[in-house]
């Protein structure tokens, strides 16, 4: 008669207990622990029947030694199997049991807010585009051509100055870059790729080193209006920035021209705006100068245009009552929900 050796009876009893341990961690409701319970306790095939069965099998000499680790493993078994119970049977947390009821309100949520200046782009965009003006987008780091050169910004003009501009050092370009200073860049570029006739309206960020205070930031954001084509004067300028301003501010708005100078327009005014018998600054504005139009490849004998700027800011805060242009940056939650129902389009 073969026999079992001792070494590979207790090599299956330990391979026996670790696959018990396994599977009663596994198990999660009664189910599972029952079929772990015939598997390993099962009084006809269980593992352990079996291993009790390979008992007989040991040499005589290897028997009292073979049955005390039969029983220890045993009493391993059945303690897994007794904690498993424990903690399946457990009654289940008091908020894992309670049925909820979906036609009941929930919890109030604090919604986001859409930031005032993102309502008053929106807004802008809105009434422009009922006056017929495209919406259209650019980059925000230019090249100089697009930002200066194009806009009969030359070498020398103080606009240029580094004091004056955030200028980027770029491998790739022989002239640095710089992050815009204007909207107007986005004008030249669509002038460039498109005839004439154009309306168009550019809204976003720009940069330019100022110093922090009530109505000056070094990012802010600004609104860009361009329209060409035959036959425009200062009036059209003037009843498009009316129109705009009453829709915006509500009421009748007054504009007013104050002679002025942009190297890229000529004439060039400063634009004011009267709202509750108050007169504020808004932005420059004036008709396209010839050489801008020539830069693009346009005729200026056949065509010409008017272009203003406007700096969100200082529209929202003059919507919204706000005294300093800062608090828009600051983050301060308790400003920003004042305006939560307020200017979007």
């Amino acid at each position: 008669m073969t026999h079992l050796s001792l070494e590979t009876f207790v090599a299956e009893l330990n391979e026996l207990r670790v696959g018990a341990e396994r599977m009663l961690a596994e198990a999660t409701d009664a189910a599972a622990l029952e079929s772990a319970r015939v598997a390993f306790l099962g009084a006809k095939s269980g593992r352990l029947k079996t291993a009790q069965r390979g008992l007989g099998q040991l040499a005589k000499a290897d028997k009292p030694a073979g049955g005390r680790h039969f029983n220890a493993v045993k009493q391993e078994v059945d303690a897994l199997f007794a904690a498993a119970h424990e903690r399946v049977s457990a009654p289940i947390d008091a908020h894992r049991t309670t049925a909820i009821d979906v036609t009941l309100p929930g919890d109030s949520i604090r919604l986001g807010r859409v930031h005032p200046l993102t309502q008053t782009i929106r807004r802008v965009a809105a009434i422009m585009s009922h006056l017929g003006f495209e919406v259209v987008e650019g980059p925000e780091v230019e090249d100089q051509w697009h930002n200066f050169e194009a806009l009969a910004i030359p070498a020398e003009h103080p606009a240029r100055d580094p004091l004056d501009n955030f200028y980027l050092s770029v491998a790739s370009h022989a002239e640095p870059l710089l992050l815009r200073s204007q909207t107007s860049t986005v004008q030249i570029r669509v002038m460039e790729e498109r005839d004439p006739p154009l309306r168009i309206v550019s809204l976003g960020r720009v940069y330019r080193p100022d110093t922090a205070d009530a109505t000056h930031y070094p990012m802010f954001h600004q609104v860009e209006g361009l329209l060409v084509e035959p036959g425009i004067t200062m009036a059209h300028l003037k009843s498009v920035l009316r129109s705009f301003a009453s829709s915006f501010l509500g009421g009748d708005v007054h504009v007013r021209f104050r002679p002025s100078f942009f190297p890229f327009t000529e004439p060039s005014v400063e634009v004011d705006m009267e709202w509750n018998g108050r007169w504020i600054e808004m932005g420059g504005a004036g008709m396209v100068d010839p050489a801008v139009l020539e830069a693009v490849g346009y005729d200026p004998e056949t065509v010409s245009g008017f272009a203003f700027g406007l700096g969100v800011e200082r529209i929202a805060a003059r919507r919204f009552g706000v005294a300093d242009i800062r608090d828009f940056y600051r983050n301060d939650v308790r400003f920003l929900e004042q305006f939560s129902d307020r200017g979007q389009a």
